[in-house]
């Protein structure tokens, strides 16, 4: 048969450069993704984040450059003096810091204020917005919502004040700890902890869920992607999802378990007793003492300002 005639008896939408929807051009009824996929999806979302965050940690920074033990006696320093602040301004003005230091190591603004404030707001909005209330804040009301035997009743000038001071103080307090993990490797910063004191055994639990984890998520998308593959039918979504989820539990954790001994083994036999170790020593050079004096300073500053203000 020539290929005219093939030609001719092949539809008009194969013949096409890229894939059509049909002879009749319409996309049908839209389906609903299945709730394991997306779960699949957002899980490898998180895993290309603290990849992404490895890389960063690995860039010729400011805070790149300090000793881990430096960054994590500082942090805690810093949280302390930021937990004893009762003024906003002061730490909108703290808060301006982070966003200072994050540019001076080489992050991603962007990526930076997301990373804090996509979960300060549902979260802390959450517990604080009821004290925001006259009926839990009593105070002068500056937004009325309703009347109680002719009173108004709505938020506080009061309650306004404090959700304000607990949403900045967590959105300072959780920017610190994103600039620590941020900038430095999770191994040096286990060996960090170490060096500073913390028990192995505290160590070693977070070390290995840490591994685990994505241990366990690379598992779980090996086997739906595994069984997506050989599987042909139309069925519902939702429906298969389920029976996936409900036959492959019990095999993943035994997996688990046999993995996790030979893992154990295996980092036994190349003698590992619980500490973490870098290929990094640690040693303290004069921009770290130039750094600890920052710190200190900034530390004094924030509770000092804090007090000249309540005054």
């Amino acid at each position: 048969m020539s290929s005219a005639v093939q030609t001719r008896r092949a539809p008009d939408w194969l013949l096409r450069g890229e894939a059509g929807l049909g002879p009749c051009g319409c996309g049908g009824t839209r389906r609903k993704g299945s709730f394991l996929e997306k779960t699949l999806s957002g899980g490898a979302g998180l895993l290309r984040q603290v990849m992404f965050s490895e890389d960063v940690a690995g860039r010729p920074g400011l805070l790149q450059r300090l000793d881990p033990r430096l960054k994590a006696v500082s942090l805690v320093v810093l949280l302390v003096a930021v937990g004893l602040v009762h003024h906003v301004s002061v730490l909108v003005g703290a808060y301006a810091c982070t966003l200072v230091l994050a540019a001076a190591s080489k992050l991603s603004i962007g990526f930076f204020v997301k990373r804090v404030w996509l979960f300060v707001p549902v979260f802390t909005g959450i517990v604080v917005l009821p004290a925001t209330l006259s009926i839990v804040t009593p105070g002068e009301v500056v937004l009325p919502l309703w009347h109680w035997h002719g009173a108004p009743q709505g938020f506080t000038a009061q309650g306004l004040t404090t959700a304000a001071l607990v949403v900045s103080r967590v959105a300072t307090s959780v920017s610190l700890v994103v600039l620590l993990t941020l900038t430095t490797p999770w191994t040096r910063l286990l060996a960090a902890l170490r060096a500073l004191g913390v028990p192995r055994i505290f160590i070693l639990i977070i070390g290995m869920a840490y591994r685990y984890v994505f241990l366990l998520l690379g598992t779980v998308t090996e086997m739906y992607e595994a069984r997506k593959a050989r599987t042909v039918s139309g069925g519902r979504h939702d429906r298969a999802a389920r029976r996936f989820v409900t036959a492959s539990a019990g095999a993943l954790f035994g997996r688990a378990g046999h993995l996790s001994e030979e893992v154990h083994m295996a980092m036994v036999a190349r003698g590992y007793r619980g500490n973490a170790r870098t290929l990094h020593t640690f040693r303290l050079a004069p921009a770290d003492a130039l750094a600890a004096a920052v710190v200190l300073a900034a530390a004094v500053a924030i509770y000092g300002g804090d007090l000249l203000l309540g005054r």
